[in-house]
Parts: C-alpha cells; sequence; structure tokens
C-alpha cells in the first residue's frame, strides 16, 4: 500500500489534461484568498477567543499567523511546483503515497465541509443581529439548530445562504471570482471603519492583567482556556490561503501566480486581524464580549455608534459568503482531484458540459455542509475543522522537506527560503495547536481518521489504478 506513489510527472499529466478553465490571475487569486480568510475568525470567534485568553487574544492572534505564515512558505513551493487542484492531498500523493494522501484529503473534507458550516452559522449570527437592530425577530427554532440550542429547531437562514452559494460555484469560476473580488472590498472596508473608531476608546487598562488565563491550553470541566486554547480556536481565522492552491487548475501560469496568492493573501489578513483584535480589546472589557454572536457590530453600538455598528454588520451579512463561497469551492475541488485518482467514484467528479464546473461534487459538498449548519453551533464546528486543518498542515511541512531530499534537482519556480528551519517549525507548531485543543475534539478527530480508514480500505484501495503497483 505504501509503494503506491503518484508521481510528481504523473500529476502534472493529470493537470495538462484537465478540463477545468484556466481563467484566474494573481489579483484574482489573492482576492479569493484574502475572501476565503477573513471571515468567522475575526467576525465571530473573536468574543470565543476572548473567552479562553482574555486581553491575550491578540498573542493568540500572532502565535495563530506565525503558524500559518511557516506553513505557507512550505505550501508556495509546492504548490508552484505540483499546480493542481487538490492541495496537500495532491501534494501527499506525489510525496508520501496513496494511503497518506487519501488520510490528508479524508480530513480536508472535514476542514472545508466544518469551517464552511461555521461561516454559515457565524453569518446567521450576523444577519439576525443586524435584523434584531431593526426591530425584526425570527423565532429561535428557525435561527438556530437543535444541536445549538435546548430550544433550536433548523437554522434556516444558514442553510438558505448555503444554497445560494452552492448555484454560484457551479455557474462558474469566473462569475465567482467576480463577485468575491466585490465583497473582498466590502469586507475590508467595514474592518478598517471598526478599527479608526476603537482608536478613540482605546484604554491600555483593558489589556490589564494581559494573560489572566495562562499561555499554555488548560482544560477544566470541559472548557479549556489559555493563549494556546485561543490560538488553536482561532487558527481557522487564518484556513483560506490554501484555498488558493486548490484553483490552480483555474489559474493562468500557476508556477507564478499560485505562490504570490497564498503568500500576498496570508499577510493582507495578519496585518488586519491584529489591528482589528487591538481595537475591540483596547476598546471593551473582553468580559463583555463573552458570548456574543456579532461581537464587532457589538462593540461599536456600545461605543455609540449605531450606524457603523450597523455598517459593520451589514459588510458581515453581505461579505461572509465570500468566505463560504471559497471554502465550497476547495472543498468541491479536493473531491475533484480525489474521484479523478479513482478513491472516490469517478462519476461524482463529472464537468459539466456548459459551465465546466465539478458540479456533481459541488451540490454534495453544499447539501452536507448545509445540513451541518442547520443543527451545531458554531464554536463546536470551529474546533472540528481545526483538527483537519493542522493535519493537512502537518503532512506538508514533513512533504516539502521529503521531497527536497528525493528530488533535489526538479526545478522549483519558488524555493521556500530556510526550509530546513521554516518546514519543521510549520510542523511542529501545528503539532502543539493540535494538542492544545479540547479533548474531546481530539477524540472526534481520531474518530474520523479510523472511519476514514475503513473507507479507504474497503473502497479506493481497491478502485485504485495503482493497485497493480502495491
Amino acid at each position: 500500500m505504501h509503494r503506491r506513489v503518484k508521481s510528481v510527472d504523473a500529476c502534472l499529466a493529470d493537470a495538462g489534461s484537465s478540463r477545468l478553465r484556466r481563467s484566474l490571475g494573481p489579483i484574482q487569486l489573492a482576492a479569493l484568498g484574502v475572501g476565503a480568510i477573513v471571515g468567522t475568525g475575526i467576525f465571530v470567534l473573536t468574543a470565543i477567543g476572548a473567552e479562553r485568553a482574555g486581553p491575550a487574544l491578540l498573542l493568540s492572534f500572532v502565535i495563530a499567523a506565525a503558524v500559518c505564515g511557516l506553513t505557507a512558505l512550505a505550501y508556495a513551493e509546492l504548490a508552484a511546483m505540483i499546480p493542481i487542484a487538490g492541495s496537500a492531498y495532491t501534494y501527499s500523493y506525489a510525496i508520501f503515497g496513496e494511503f497518506v494522501a487519501w488520510l490528508v484529503g479524508w480530513n480536508l473534507i472535514l476542514e472545508y465541509a466544518a469551517a464552511a458550516s461555521a461561516v454559515a452559522v457565524g453569518w446567521s449570527g450576523y444577519i439576525l443581529g443586524l435584523l434584531h437592530s431593526w426591530g425584526i425577530n425570527l423565532p429561535i427554532y428557525l435561527s438556530a439548530g437543535a444541536l445549538a440550542s435546548p430550544k433550536g429547531g433548523v437554522n434556516v437562514v444558514a442553510v438558505v445562504l448555503v444554497a445560494i452559494v452552492t448555484v454560484l460555484l457551479v455557474v462558474g469560476t469566473r462569475t465567482s471570482a467576480a463577485v468575491t473580488s466585490a465583497l473582498v472590498a466590502i469586507k475590508l472596508t467595514a474592518l478598517l471603519a471598526f478599527v479608526l473608531v476603537t482608536v478613540p476608546a482605546f484604554s491600555s487598562g483593558n489589556f490589564t492583567p494581559f494573560m489572566p488565563f495562562g499561555f499554555g491550553s488548560t482544560e477544566t470541566g470541559g472548557a479549556v482556556k489559555g493563549v494556546m486554547a485561543a490560538a488553536s480556536l482561532i487558527f481557522m481565522a487564518y484556513l483560506g490561503f490554501d484555498t488558493v492552491s486548490t484553483a490552480a487548475e483555474e489559474t493562468r501560469n500557476p508556477n507564478r501566480n499560485v505562490p504570490i496568492g497564498i503568500l500576498g493573501s496570508l499577510g493582507v489578513c495578519t496585518l488586519i486581524y491584529i489591528l482589528v483584535a487591538a481595537g475591540a480589546i483596547g476598546a471593551t472589557p473582553y468580559q463583555r464580549l463573552i458570548g456574543n454572536p456579532e461581537p464587532l457590530a457589538w462593540i461599536l453600538r456600545n461605543l455609540g455608534h449605531p450606524r457603523f455598528a450597523s455598517f459593520v454588520g451589514l459588510a458581515a451579512v453581505v461579505a461572509l459568503p465570500s468566505v463560504l463561497l471559497m471554502l465550497l469551492f476547495g472543498q468541491s475541488r479536493i473531491f475533484y482531484s480525489m474521484s479523478r485518482d479513482g478513491l472516490l467514484p469517478r462519476a461524482l467528479g463529472k464537468v459539466h458540459a456548459r459551465f465546466r464546473t465539478p458540479y456533481v461534487m459541488t451540490a454534495i459538498t453544499g447539501a452536507v455542509v448545509g445540513l451541518l449548519a442547520a443543527l451545531f453551533s458554531v464554536e463546536e464546528i470551529a474546533e472540528l475543522s481545526n483538527t483537519g486543518t493542522l493535519f493537512a498542515f502537518f503532512t506538508v511541512g514533513i512533504g516539502v522537506l521529503r521531497l527536497r531530499s528525493v528530488e533535489p534537482l526538479r526545478p522549483r519556480p519558488f524555493r521556500c527560503p530556510g526550509i530546513w528551519l521554516v518546514a519543521p517549525a510549520a510542523s511542529t507548531g501545528c503539532a502543539y495547536l493540535f494538542l492544545s485543543l479540547s479533548s474531546m475534539t481530539q477524540i472526534r478527530f481520531l474518530c474520523w481518521t479510523v472511519v476514514g480508514t475503513a473507507a479507504y480500505l474497503s473502497y479506493g484501495f481497491w478502485r485504485s489504478p495503482l493497485r497493480g503497483n502495491a
């Protein structure tokens, strides 16, 4: 089983025969990256992170950004060498072989589906808050999932958003990218307005004590506290830069443009997050943010700026769908690659004759994401998403080192600087963040991985075109 390695050349040959349309340039890729990154993590999880870390939430954002930055450098090298849909799944297939690739792909399914669901639920919180400020209230059985609230039923608001975005993705990448670019502009303008409004209200006293729950992650009664506990949660805030690599087969000159999209989008978002987190904690004691589903808009209302609060809330309502769009985009492209490799039924990877998009996978992904969003809370979904992300990122850090060793002469359009320090640091950081998650989340990840292994042994192992090489 471990000998089933799909060479880099074979991966590139698949890309050459791809039917997906190459329509994305560097600016579009960077916009898609920013659109995928800036979302629920900063608009919603800020309050939950503050509950875990206190004012040291700012440090949590920095730590998560550092781990993502190191990983992004490794991603950029692999994405430039292997510009193919599938992200870490495809890289693992070429470096470690089929079984590891399957595990990575299986956990990317968890990453993208859970993250997309979290975005939809977070979006519903903002739109409900906005409607409430206008005197409009929906019954809880239509605005919260049955597993998120004792009186909940189906989060209809989140489900409707997932349905709309799914249809948009089926129509085509070009349309999706154009819409996303407009939404990114709205989102960044709102966050800039938030920073500017909170500056006059900044109080250094809100940062004392800076680290009330300590640095490491501690768990008591199912609740986790500490800087690392918050970092392991808001790590989701940076999920999205790897989505750029899943669009490689739909990118013009991917060897050059994919690294630009990955590093550019991550750099812009890191700066934004630090400014917004500093403004949020500086303007309001962190204790007052706990349990708030729309923390940024609430802060502005609390400061006496209802119009700016409505603007930020409306921007979240309008722009968070761009995050969902890119997560569904990335998920469907990973499914597409796994189907093309025979590890999933090939019929699922069928490309639409008119729109030239993998419409079957996109529709299935939308249905699963909609179901999760209909029933669960944003915090549970976000933590579960991070487990799949951290596993994939850990593998990428090791994989780029292995490829440097076994194929040192292969052309690398982008070379990660200081690779023998950067890659180990990236993988170590991912492992530390994983260990900082709650024990229940870790158990759920292990259960998901066991189920994935069983699925591979019962289907993919026997249907793989590389079976004769094992």
